[in-house]
């Protein structure tokens, strides 16, 4: 398979700074959790799972040291380090298929352009995203046929009944389409079993399989302790490490975990069980409010959407693309923003493309233009407008935000990070946008 090359970043980083400098900073600052040691699954093959060198080099002076300057901002020009090394991973990828990929889309203000080539879907109306390339149909194939393996023989997540839902969900392309930097097909499948794994989670304890709000910190606490290891007695532990077994989604995590760790540093695991506390969390107060059948205010309900949301899923940027982000430039409070922004912005772009899908299942699913109705006053067509105007005022956050963290901290294992997660925002939206199986629009064009 060609190299991929570095991900693009996927925003007018010059535009966008213009729009950071008028911005306040708004801080998230990230915690720790333990670690996990059980018997796992075999190991992935020493071939298979060799990475990209872990550090980029830092660029010595030289051509082209500029380009940072030029694209966020000429405040940015005397902290900018420069060289080739700099140049290359600013530039992002080249050749067929890259063009709608380049570091610097426009000056004028953004528009949705057309994709190269025509792809399955159709976009939300006047919803602000970059489109992608088709990923590779050769890794798609493989990465789907090993998680569906995967999911039902090694885990048994899925019954025979489910199947169709499982097909129909595309995992595959989407975490391709999400990690094209990634080195080999193991480390896209790091990425492709925790998505399957949390899906099993929210199906099988939340919402679409027997899912309730019942009870539900229970489940959601021993499921998590398959992430982070339970430290009890000689005498309790066996019986704690049995109930990993209990049922798919425990045995899920459980396996899923252990594959990350063959390919995770212990920091880059760490992170990633912190956000899966977030994303518990957020699931508990949307329970809560589910039994007091309390709808909430609109900020309240962005508010648990910053944890009840995608954020693990970009939070593996690194652990996916084979090298790693240290800790210390991760917990950046402008990295963590950043952060913060592309889960907030991508579970939005979710409840407008889920929308009709939920509207049809049992009980009331809150969503954003659900909410925005209720609380505002609005009908149900002004109120999903409202939410995709929400949606592009996030993005546009997120793409200042990104600007702002190049323009401060250009480390370039940092910039490639950004880099990344842009590109992960926008894989996101090209799966919502064309898989046509799970998702349809509401008639309100």
């Amino acid at each position: 398979m060609p190299d991929p090359g570095f991900s693009p970043l996927q925003s007018s980083l010059a535009a966008a700074a213009a729009a950071a400098r008028a911005r306040a900073h708004h801080h998230a600052v990230g915690a720790e959790a333990g670690g996990i040691a059980l018997p796992g699954p075999p190991s992935v093959p020493v071939a298979a799972a060799v990475a990209v060198p872990a550090d980029v080099p830092v660029p010595e002076d030289g051509p082209g040291g500029d380009l940072i300057a030029r694209h966020v901002g000429e405040g940015a020009a005397a902290k900018t380090p420069s060289g080739p090394a700099l140049e290359r991973i600013l530039r992002g990828p080249s050749g067929l298929g890259t063009a709608s990929l380049h570091l610097v889309r426009r000056e004028e203000p953004p528009v949705s352009p057309a994709p190269e080539t025509a792809v399955e879907g159709n976009p939300i109306p006047g919803l602000y995203y970059h489109p992608v390339p088709e990923p590779d149909p050769v890794r798609v194939a493989e990465v789907s046929r090993r998680i569906k393996r995967w999911a039902v023989d090694e885990v048994e997540a899925y019954p025979p009944e489910w199947e169709d839902q499982f097909d129909g969900f595309s995992v595959g392309r989407y975490m391709v389409a999400c990690h094209p930097d990634a080195p080999t097909v193991e480390h896209v499948m790091a990425a492709t079993r925790l998505m399957v794994a949390e899906n099993v989670v929210d199906d099988c304890y939340c919402e679409d399989h027997g899912g309730s709000p019942v009870g539900l910190g229970g489940r959601l606490l021993l499921a998590h302790s398959a992430l982070d290891a339970v430290h009890t007695t000689k005498e309790y532990a066996p019986a704690w490490a049995e109930s990993l077994l209990a049922d798919a989604p425990r045995r899920s995590y459980r396996s899923a975990m252990e594959y990350l760790l063959q390919l995770a540093t212990p920091s880059q695991a760490d992170r990633f069980r912190h956000d899966m506390a977030r994303l518990h969390m957020g699931y508990l107060a949307e329970a809560a409010w589910a039994e007091m059948e309390y709808v909430p205010e609109v900020w309240e309900y962005l508010a648990m959407r910053q944890f009840n949301n995608f954020r693990p899923c970009p939070t593996l940027t690194d652990t996916v693309g084979g090298y790693e982000l240290p800790a210390d430039l991760h917990a950046l409070p402008a990295m963590q923003r950043v952060i913060a922004l592309a889960g907030n912005v991508t579970t939005i772009m979710n409840d407008l493309y889920s929308y009709t899908k939920e509207l049809d299942a049992r009980g009331k699913h809150l969503n954003l233009p659900v909410v925005i109705a209720e609380r505002e006053g609005l009908s149900d067509k002004e109120a999903y407008l409202k939410a995709v105007e929400v949606h592009n005022d996030l993005m546009h956050e997120f793409e200042a935000a990104t600007a702002e963290a190049a323009a401060s901290h250009p480390d370039p294992r940092l910039l490639r990070f950004l880099r990344g997660v842009a590109v992960w925002v926008d894989g996101n939206h090209y799966w919502h946008q064309t898989n046509t199986y799970r998702y349809s629009l509401p008639d309100f064009w």
